[in-house]
């Protein structure tokens, strides 16, 4: 796993240096950002024995990812050991989550069984494009359903634009 992490995140770091736009990471990566922010949003401190035990990942796996996406710059690592997305990561976090739970409700909507619906929302949601997510999320709330994003429900709390 960390090789495919390291790797993303070398390209990425390349086509950064070229000018090329956001970075991009692997499923892993993305999986290690949203559990920290879903985390977060449960707790005011989350620490790397958290994200492992969330993940049920050994602690030198998830040690070394932590590290790897410290280096990408998507989140920081306290001297008290709390681990806090950077505004990069929390975006890049809600992004994902966004996706997960869009898809899950669309899911669940169209008659899916919840516990089938989250799992295959989990896998989806690291690998559909930005076009087909937006059509659906527009297609989902003209249908009804709640298409607010995790981004836009933080600024209604926070009251901030």
């Amino acid at each position: 796993m960390f090789k495919v992490i390291e790797s993303s995140l070398q390209t990425a770091k390349e086509k950064l240096r070229r000018g090329g736009g956001t970075m991009v990471l692997q499923e892993s990566g993305e999986m290690y950002l949203e559990t920290i922010y879903v985390l977060s949003q449960k707790k005011d401190y989350v620490r790397a024995i958290d994200v492992g035990e969330e993940l049920n990942f050994s602690r030198p796996s998830v040690s070394r990812a932590i590290h790897i996406l410290e280096e990408g710059g998507f989140l920081t690592i306290g001297r008290d050991g709390a681990l806090r997305l950077t505004d990069a990561g929390r975006e890049y976090a809600e992004k994902i989550y966004e996706r997960h739970t869009i898809l899950t409700e669309c899911f669940v909507a169209l008659g899916v069984d919840r516990d089938v619906a989250v799992n295959d929302a989990c896998r989806i949601e690291h690998i559909i494009s930005d076009e087909c997510f937006t059509a659906i999320k527009k297609h989902f709330a003209a249908m009804g359903g709640s298409a607010a994003s995790p981004a836009a429900a933080r600024r209604r709390r926070t009251g901030s634009a």
